[in-house]
């Protein structure tokens, strides 16, 4: 009996251990009341502050004025922006007038009835303000005054006591006055001077590189040749000769022996007078007449006769449309007269489509386009 209730009291202590280690799995399955997991809970939602709008940077208002320094060393103070310009001069008018037409509150001379072939009418319709040097006529300071003009710009040769005298014209009008120098060779750097000035640095280096690419061109072909002897005459007898080392004999200079080698050289457009002797004392292989001298008659001129130019038929008109080609005034249309008389008097070296040449001139200098037909028109009587 004893042994029988042990043995029950055993079975009975295995079977509470059994129970005892049951796993948590299992002892929640079993116990279908027990409270259920609890639910993570959602992350606090954390409002993005709301930036500020970027405020954009205030410009500073452009300064009124600015201080320029001319070719001659004057420092001047001119508006800060340039729209309304004047000019001292034809030879400015036409430098000026292939970089800013429609800045120019006038002109200084009108233009010849040439250029209506060429240019728009708008710009014959502008005062006419006269000229400061050269000439006969004279600035006219009434119609300067009244232009609206903010500046007056002077181009061409520095001249003895320009200093004092646009100082006292600056004094006299209120008005900024400034010299750009401005030769054959230097028309680049003129250009970028004027650029400066006017505040069209891109449009005035257009402009300088090609007056540097036909000068080179052009000096290229002198050194390269053996230069012919010739005279420039002009005037109503033929009698006036551009002489050797003046501002206006720049290109004959250049391009030939300029015989013309008098003691007095004229700074004058006019040249300097001689006699018919002198002319057959020089007797040139070539003779270059104005576009208003004697060209249509020399040859039947019996004095003329006895020069080796009128006998071998080498003489010529410098063309003309809608300036003088090799000056008058001594301006930047000399290159055209450059790329002409390269042509006229060495061909071999001036290898070069002329016409095509001058139609680029004219789309660069005046604005407009010309045909070939036009071209030979205005090289009638000028080429060989």
């Amino acid at each position: 009996m004893e042994k029988t209730l042990a043995l029950i009291l055993a079975i009975l202590l295995s079977f509470g251990l059994a129970i005892g280690c049951a796993s948590p799995s299992e002892d929640a399955n079993a116990n279908p009341t027990a409270a259920p997991a609890a639910e993570p809970t959602e992350a606090p939602v954390v409002e993005t502050p709301t930036e500020e709008p970027e405020v954009e940077p205030t410009e500073e208002p452009l300064p009124e004025t600015r201080l320029f320094t001319d070719s001659i060393g004057r420092e001047v103070e001119i508006p800060y922006t340039l729209d309304q310009i004047a000019i001292s001069g034809p030879l400015a008018q036409i430098v000026v007038f292939a970089l800013a037409p429609d800045k120019l509150v006038g002109i200084a001379n009108e233009w010849d009835e040439s250029a209506m072939e060429y240019f728009d009418e708008k710009y014959y319709n502008l005062p006419l303000l006269g000229q400061l040097y050269g000439g006969k006529g004279e600035l006219n300071l009434e119609v300067l005054l009244s232009s609206g003009a903010q500046v007056v710009i002077d181009v061409g040769e520095p001249k003895d006591g320009m200093v004092e005298e646009l100082n006292a014209l600056q004094e006299q009008t209120g008005l900024p006055f400034v010299h750009i120098t401005m030769t054959t060779e230097t028309a680049g750097d003129a250009y970028r001077k004027l650029g400066e000035l006017l505040g069209m640095e891109n449009e005035a280096e257009t402009l300088a590189v090609y007056c540097e690419t036909v000068y080179n061109r052009t000096l290229e072909i002198a050194n390269s040749v053996e230069k012919k002897s010739a005279v420039y005459c002009l005037g109503d007898a033929g009698l006036n000769v551009i002489a050797q080392t003046s501002y206006h004999g720049e290109i004959i200079d250049l391009l030939t022996e300029n015989l013309a080698v008098v003691e007095d050289v004229s700074s004058r457009g006019t040249g300097n007078e001689v006699n018919m002797e002198q002319l057959l004392l020089w007797d040139p292989e070539v003779i270059l007449f104005a576009p208003d001298s004697i060209y249509d008659t020399v040859a039947d001129e019996a004095a003329w006769q006895s020069l080796q130019a009128i006998q071998n038929g080498t003489y010529y008109k410098v063309p003309f449309g809608p300036y003088n080609w090799m000056g008058f005034p001594p301006s930047v249309q000399r290159y055209l007269g450059m790329m002409w008389l390269c042509q006229l008097l060495y061909p071999e070296e001036a290898q070069y489509d002329l016409v095509s040449e001058v139609q680029e001139y004219f789309e660069l200098f005046y604005h407009c386009e010309i045909s070939a037909e036009q071209v030979e028109v205005l090289l009638a009587g000028s080429i060989n």
